[in-house]
């Protein structure tokens, strides 16, 4: 079947609910009242509310494992990639809203699903992408050395995907100055530059 407006408007309204009250609290009806279809009509769009989930799931993964790949290419230093990494979380979270929130939320579900293996690799990968250049800055100096790196990738980590549930983008101050901004203090600290 060809996709349609009506499939990204399903991905779209299935994704805010699966955010909201969890993938097993959402009912393909309530995904079919959200788009103004009959419930029936949801499977002509979609096998299940599962193939739904795989889909906003994968492609929002897919797309942060295409990233952070093409940063661990880069020749650039630790810092730099560190950096990288950070916008394109942010970058990547905000092309696919609600998504990340949906990984983090329901991994018991996911488990269950089909492409869970996909999910996993996946998840690995990121995870790799981190720990590599973490480990990178930590044995060039970069990076302070009396940390664990597996504890450094889980304060930035928490500081990347957490910010993104209670960060409210202004006028003022855009996802674009949370990146910076997250990567600043965790290199430079938040000790005044006087």
């Amino acid at each position: 079947m060809e996709w349609s407006e009506r499939h990204t408007l399903i991905m779209e309204q299935a994704a805010v609910l699966f955010a909201t009250k969890g993938i097993a609290g959402t009912k393909v009806r309530d995904i079919a009242d959200s788009v103004g279809i009959l419930s029936g009509s949801l499977y002509h769009y979609f096998p299940s509310k599962d193939a739904i989930a795989e889909l906003i799931v994968t492609q929002y993964l897919d797309s942060l494992v295409d990233e952070y790949k093409a940063i661990l290419a880069s020749p650039n230093d630790p810092k730099d990639r560190l950096d990288e990494l950070v916008k394109a979380s942010f970058r990547v979270s905000q092309a696919h809203p609600h998504a990340s929130e949906i990984y983090q939320n329901n991994g018991t579900y996911l488990r269950k699903l089909s492409a869970h293996r996909k999910i996993r690799n996946a998840a690995h990968t990121t995870k790799d992408a981190w720990m590599s250049v973490i480990e990178s800055g930590i044995d060039s100096g970069a990076f302070r050395s009396d940390l664990p790196a597996e504890v450094l990738y889980g304060m930035i980590r928490d500081a990347v995907w957490l910010s993104l549930r209670w960060f409210s983008p202004t006028a003022e101050f855009g996802i674009e100055n949370l990146a910076d901004a997250v990567v600043s203090v965790f290199l430079e600290g938040i000790e005044g530059r006087g």
